[in-house]
């Protein structure tokens, strides 16, 4: 593809961001790591919420760091600079901690707040590039960027400015989740809706079972298999030992790979796979769908104690929307 100038652009702006959040990176190494430990801890201690304020494109960074906090464990809410001096300031408590956002550190609509928060004694943590600015000597712990070159060719533009504060916003969202052990499934607590809902769900609720199961004991002849797969309607059959335990797993591929005159006499054990994937019941169903992608499969048996309890098919994961 050609190098045209939109191209050429985009390359700019992204190789601008790039460099951005490399000098992010380092500064972790310094000062801004240990302001960042602090500020964790000081998050962790805090039996209310984060309110997080912000102006312009600060406020909207804010906006999606609030979101990410409190869909990964930590209880945070947006709270607009501008509303905050009509009334909102009531809705931060002396439990809760802010964290203010502001590039240069002197938007005038945070001022309430910083004062606010001295007067109250809420703890009080910001994100900015100045150090010697209002907002970082109003607050208990200042995360300071080190200062980068805009995308903007004006060096205008909130870009590369926007994409660290995010960045770090993301980064303090992390280190808090994996403080707190927030797992997979607590996270499917505040996501129940959509594909990322329906991938967070265990197998054991969406698995075929009972009368639905295609089921045959070992020693059985193929043409019993092919005529429960034909029943069921699933694309195999599970074959079970005499004890219960699966034994394989016979597939409509299989029955291609073996076409012969003599086949629906043949006893299934000479054409099952005999160590078929399972998984189990509590398994999360978007490690389901990856095992079935990665290995090119379409079913999964489900087991427990080492026995066929359930049937798991790439169609009831298109049926709910995991896949």
């Amino acid at each position: 593809m050609a190098n045209t100038p939109a191209i050429l652009s985009a390359r700019r702006t992204l190789s601008t961001e790039v460099a951005g959040l490399a000098s992010l990176v380092e500064a972790m190494e310094g000062d801004l790591g240990l302001a960042f430990s602090k500020a964790v801890d000081t998050i962790l201690a805090t039996p209310g919420r984060v309110i997080i304020s912000g102006m312009g494109k600060s406020g909207h960074v804010g906006r999606k760091i609030a979101a990410t906090m409190a869909s990964t464990g930590t209880p945070a809410h947006f709270v607009h600079p501008g509303e905050a001096s009509h009334g909102d300031l009531g809705m931060i408590q002396p439990d809760d901690v802010i964290l203010a956002m502001s590039w240069s550190g002197e938007s005038s609509e945070l001022a309430d707040i910083i004062a606010y928060a001295e007067r109250d004694h809420v703890k009080l943590i910001s994100i900015t590039s100045q150090a010697e600015s209002s907002l970082a000597k109003g607050s208990d712990i200042c995360l300071c960027l080190p200062r980068a070159k805009e995308a903007c060719p004006n060096g205008l533009a909130p870009t590369t400015s926007t994409t660290m504060q995010l960045a770090l916003g993301d980064a303090l969202a992390v280190a808090l989740l994996e403080s707190r052990g927030f797992t997979s499934q607590d996270f499917r607590r505040f996501h129940p809706g959509g594909k990322l809902g329906a991938q967070l769900r265990q197998v054991g609720a969406v698995m075929h079972t009972g009368e639905r199961l295609p089921l045959i004991s070992a020693g059985m002849p193929m043409s019993e298999a092919v005529l429960t797969i034909s029943a069921k309607g699933l694309g195999c059959v599970i074959v079970a030992a005499a004890d219960g335990k699966l034994a394989g797993l016979v597939t409509d591929g299989d029955l291609r790979r073996h076409m012969a005159p003599d086949l629906l006499g043949r006893p299934v054990e000479d054409i099952m796979t005999k160590s078929p994937k399972t998984v189990s019941t509590d398994t999360l169903i978007a490690e389901a769908l990856e095992i079935m992608e990665s290995r090119k499969i379409s079913s999964l048996v489900v087991v427990a104690d080492e026995k066929p309890v359930g049937l798991i098919h790439i169609l009831d994961l298109l049926r709910i929307g995991a896949a």
